[in-house]
């Protein structure tokens, strides 16, 4: 065999050819990539069934929380619709309460007036004798321009006798603009005449109730009682037209 100088020679060795060796590589080399893909398939899909299966868990979760924030949603609803129930019935009850306490109030006010006039008629203070008007009062009905009238005559006196009268009740205004009067017996079918005859001791009360004709705006009320006999007198007195609810 030539030797060619300046090259480094390396020793040979002579083997045997096995093709059977290299096939059983191959084999053995495809086993093992099919067990690698195998067990690759089956990490992932356990870790997919892993992954579905904490998902479901997470769901059912989340639906649990959500059912129960929706009931405490629905307590707290109805605690405000109770607050707001309870409030108002509060505040029923206090108005309630309120009206009654202004019922009450004028309840006493009326007896205070009351004890008043009556103390009045069995003791008058000051110079002030013979026939008085009392109350007055135009109070408002259900029906429109229709009205409730209330006059009080009183005689002030320590020694009372019976007093013999007539009053005059005109209602004074504008009709359609114009000036215009009316006497009561205009305006009240109770009353027959222009002059209501008077008879009392004490007091007496002329009551009932008057409409108002359309396009007649009332301004103020003149009223004109006289006594008769030896001592007559004559008293006037003029209201502007005051309507209290009733």
């Amino acid at each position: 065999m030539a030797v060619v100088k300046g090259t480094k020679q390396y020793p040979l060795k002579i083997v045997q050819d096995r093709p059977y060796v290299r096939v059983l590589a191959y084999f053995v080399i495809a086993g093992l990539m099919a067990a690698i893909g195998y067990i690759s398939y089956e990490l992932g899909h356990r870790r997919g069934m892993s992954g579905q299966e904490q998902a479901l868990q997470d769901v059912a979760a989340l639906s649990t929380a959500l059912n129960t924030r929706t009931k405490q949603v629905s307590e707290l609803e109805q605690q405000i619709a109770n607050i707001q129930l309870g409030a108002e019935v509060d505040r029923q009850s206090n108005e309630d309460v309120r009206q009654e306490v202004i019922d009450l109030k004028d309840q006493v006010a009326k007896l205070e007036e009351d004890n008043s006039f009556y103390r009045n008629l069995m003791a008058p203070t000051g110079n002030k004798r013979g026939l008085t008007f009392g109350a007055v009062e135009i109070i408002d009905t259900d029906s429109a321009r229709t009205f409730d009238y209330k006059v009080v005559l009183q005689q002030l006196a320590v020694n009372h006798q019976l007093l013999n009268g007539y009053l005059s009740f005109n209602v004074i205004g504008k009709l359609n603009g114009i000036e215009a009067e009316f006497s009561l017996n205009q305006l009240s079918d109770q009353v027959s005449t222009d002059r209501i005859k008077l008879r009392f001791k004490y007091f007496q009360t002329v009551q009932g109730r008057l409409s108002l004709p359309e396009g007649f705006e009332p301004e103020r009320i003149e009223l004109v009682a006289s006594s008769t006999g030896k001592e007559a007198v004559t008293i006037e007195k003029r209201f502007g037209w005051l309507v209290e609810e009733a």
